[in-house]
């Protein structure tokens, strides 16, 4: 299958303040997070970007999501510019974060209903929705519980089916277990390989590595902004346990950098 995302030098700055210099012991002024970044995913995938935490893997994800405008390059998304056509964008990716936080005083039906809305689903196409993916995930018997009585986990599955709920091609996670519990995260996990099998193409961003050897067919390890290595699983892997790899191009990378 064809690439349906095309990610072409994208970079990104973000300026410090006077506080961050002084907390963080620096005098620079600007700090690039993504770096001339590049990469496609394709069609019926599950693309892992992995990385250590300040990698520069949010601000890509958060990029390809139109949340954020980079300061050059661009990125293409079933050939919609994430800079030119953004709103074409939003329309055809879903995009799961840990920033998204649900109001305490909402339930899930209203905040399906919300965001169906938002993505103008009709409301035959959106109830059909809600039914299959309240009882996939077990959301059925909480639809009228307020988000402040739900538990962490419920929560997140009422994060994950409000963000697909427009049926995107394209869905993007970043940290899709972070902070779940091992049955949650589980069911989590089966569902990102449900949606392969569909053809959805998946982009996930993860420190996990364990993450990235279940579901992942091609992955790439993000190393301060910059792309270091993008390639099917096996052959990034190069014969060894994927941790083992990626601490051997981190500290070639670390060696390249002095």
């Amino acid at each position: 299958m064809g690439d349906i995302l095309e990610v072409q030098g994208l970079t990104k700055t973000f300026r410090l303040s006077a506080r961050q210099q002084k907390l963080e012991k620096t005098s620079e002024k600007v700090r690039t997070a993504v770096n001339q970044l590049s990469f496609t995913a394709r069609q019926g995938e599950i693309f892992g970007l992995l990385g250590p935490n300040g990698a520069g893997k949010t601000t890509t994800l958060r990029l390809l999501a139109t949340l954020i405008r980079p300061d050059s390059g661009d990125a293409l998304v079933d050939g919609a510019s994430v800079v030119r056509e953004p709103d074409k964008v939003r329309g055809r990716i879903g995009f799961l974060t840990s920033e998204l936080k649900l109001e305490d005083c909402f339930t899930p039906n209203y905040l399906f209903n919300f965001f169906a809305a938002l993505h103008k689903v009709a409301p035959e196409v959106r109830d059909q929705r809600r039914t299959a993916l309240f009882q996939r995930f077990g959301i059925d018997r909480f639809a009228e519980v307020k988000v402040a009585n739900l538990s962490t986990g419920m929560k997140q599955k009422v994060s994950l089916v409000v963000s697909i709920v427009h049926d995107p091609d394209i869905i993007i996670f970043d940290e899709p277990t972070n902070g779940l519990d091992v049955l949650t995260a589980r069911v989590v996990t089966d569902f990102l390989e449900q949606l392969r099998g569909e053809g959805k193409t998946i982009i996930v961003s993860t420190h996990i590595f364990s993450l990235i050897e279940k579901l992942c067919d091609r992955v790439g390890i993000i190393i301060s902004g910059r792309m270091t290595v993008c390639d099917t699983l096996e052959r990034v892997k190069d014969g060894m346990a994927l941790e083992d790899r990626f601490f051997e191009i981190y500290k070639e990378t670390a060696g390249d950098a002095e």
